[in-house]
């Protein structure tokens, strides 16, 4: 949705995101076998295309990450040597939360579209992107406004892995 399609009351600086990359992060740590095999053993999960390096070959062309994980490999560690602000994982959503003064929000929404599969070695990068933001909308937690930030996830070889597609909803409550 273009900019000039959203609501009129929608400040210039947030109509002018919507499209826009923002938040590009190469992943701290390249995804490796110990955190699949530590993910699927704590479901329970015994696909052997997790598990059986021959199944994987002949499968999927070598091992992968279950699909699911892709988010996994961009959760912030709560510290990192450096680093001096503790990292938010989907910051466009708080900003927004902040630049429109909706002090609460909840997602609504949340969708995965896969693309090339997550191996062992990749180096992981991300960027959100603001795909929407709705007028003033009153439901029963309170007035605010709904918003679409799709996360795209690519490989080091410039591979769409994923996008990931977020409906937030933030809002005001209504006055006691």
């Amino acid at each position: 949705m273009s900019a000039s399609h959203q609501d009129a009351t929608l400040p210039e600086d947030v109509a002018a995101l919507v499209g826009v990359a923002q938040y590009e992060t190469v992943g701290e740590f390249p995804v490796e076998r110990g955190y699949i095999w530590t993910t699927c053993s704590s479901v329970e999960n015994a696909n052997p295309l997790f598990w059986d390096d021959e199944a994987a070959e002949a499968i999927s062309g070598g091992p992968i990450a279950p699909p699911t994980m892709v988010s996994v490999w961009f959760r912030p560690h709560h510290w990192a040597p450096g680093r001096t602000e503790q990292a938010l994982p989907l910051q466009v959503h708080f900003d927004l939360k902040q630049r429109l003064g909706l002090p609460e929000a909840v997602m609504t929404d949340n969708t995965i579209v896969f693309h090339e599969p997550v191996r062992p070695g990749d180096r992981l990068r991300t960027h959100q992107v603001l795909r929407s933001v709705s007028e003033d909308k009153t439901t029963k937690l309170g007035t605010g406004r709904f918003w679409v930030i799709d996360v795209e996830y690519r490989n080091q070889h410039d591979e769409l892995v994923a996008v990931e597609s977020y409906t937030g909803f933030g809002y005001r409550r209504p006055a006691a």
